[in-house]
Formats: structure tokens, C-alpha cells, sequence
């Protein structure tokens, strides 16, 4: 049965606008996974450690065969494939692919933490978020996102438009 998924995606090594194209390309030659939207580009500043260069994120709706632990296993291996290292948290990366939503479903496993732990306090996720969602969760999305405060708001500018991104 598929199960409707949110991936983030984001980059700020190298040539960041590449680099989600190809983790999207990844992602859909992966027979458990369809693609169904792409939220716009957004440039926003880095979280955590300031001192890098700002990074492309966006949101992917998708839809999943995979239970959250193998989904989980994909999205890393792609990271992988693509050369992310792993050395400072909050760090510089040339792909990062976060799984934000799987379903309605809580989970709390230790390696992943679904809805996304640190979700609701990112404008960075929100913002590209609220362009894919139309399910159950749109009001929760547009409650936390109006909590946020209006800099961590206006620090995410929108950078391009995905139409023609899924082929």
C-alpha cells in the first residue's frame, strides 16, 4: 500500500541548484518511491552553524511502498551516492534529504524520528512545505509557520520556480 511521504531537501556545497535536481533524479528511479510534486527553491540562511554559505531547499510530496525504516535506508544511500560526508552537525552539506511526514504516522525509532523533530521551529521546511501539502495537515503547517517570528520568516526567499522539474 503507498503511503504519501514529505521529503526536504536541501544544499548549500557545490552547485546547490544540481544538486537537488539530481537527489530528485535519484529519487525517482527508486521503484518504491513515485514523485508527485516539487515545491518551488527557496535560498534561506544556514541554522546552527552560521558561518557557511546559504543553502537551496525545497519539499517533494511523494508516495511510498517503503516502510519508514527502508525509506529511511534510500534517502541515505542517495546521500551517499551523491558524497555526503557526515562531520559537523548543522554543518556544510552538498545533499541533505530529511523525511519530514510519512502518512498520519508518529514514529519514534532512534535512528528516525517522524514527524520530523525540529520541523515545526524551521521557516526553511515550513515555507516549501506549504506548497506541496493539501492533506490533513495543512492546518498544523500554517499554525506553526505563523508561530515562527517574521526575520526566521523573511530569511527564506524564494529562489525558483520548479515547473518542469518532474519529467
Amino acid at each position: 500500500m503507498q503511503k504519501d511521504i514529505f521529503l526536504g531537501l536541501g544544499s548549500n556545497v557545490g552547485d546547490r541548484n544540481e544538486a537537488l535536481k539530481t537527489a530528485i533524479e535519484l529519487l525517482q528511479k527508486t521503484e518504491t518511491i513515485s514523485v508527485l510534486e516539487c515545491s518551488n527553491v527557496y535560498e534561506t540562511k544556514p541554522v546552527g552553524v552560521t558561518d557557511q554559505a546559504d543553502f537551496l531547499n525545497l519539499v517533494l510530496k511523494a508516495a511510498t511502498s517503503s516502510p519508514p525504516q527502508e525509506l529511511l535506508q534510500v534517502t541515505q544511500s542517495i546521500e551517499k551516492e551523491m558524497g555526503r560526508i557526515k562531520d559537523v552537525r548543522w554543518g556544510p552539506r552538498n545533499i541533505d534529504l530529511d523525511i519530514l511526514l510519512y502518512n498520519d504516522e508518529n514514529i519514534m525509532m532512534e535512528e528516525l524520528i517522524i514527524p520530523h523533530p525540529r520541523m515545526a521551529e524551521r521557516a526553511f521546511v515550513l515555507i516549501p512545505l506549504m506548497d506541496v501539502i493539501s492533506n490533513s495537515k495543512t492546518d498544523e503547517v500554517k499554525h506553526w509557520l505563523s508561530s515562527l517570528p517574521a526575520e526566521e520568516k523573511a530569511g527564506v526567499r524564494l529562489y525558483k520556480q520548479t515547473d518542469g522539474w518532474l519529467t
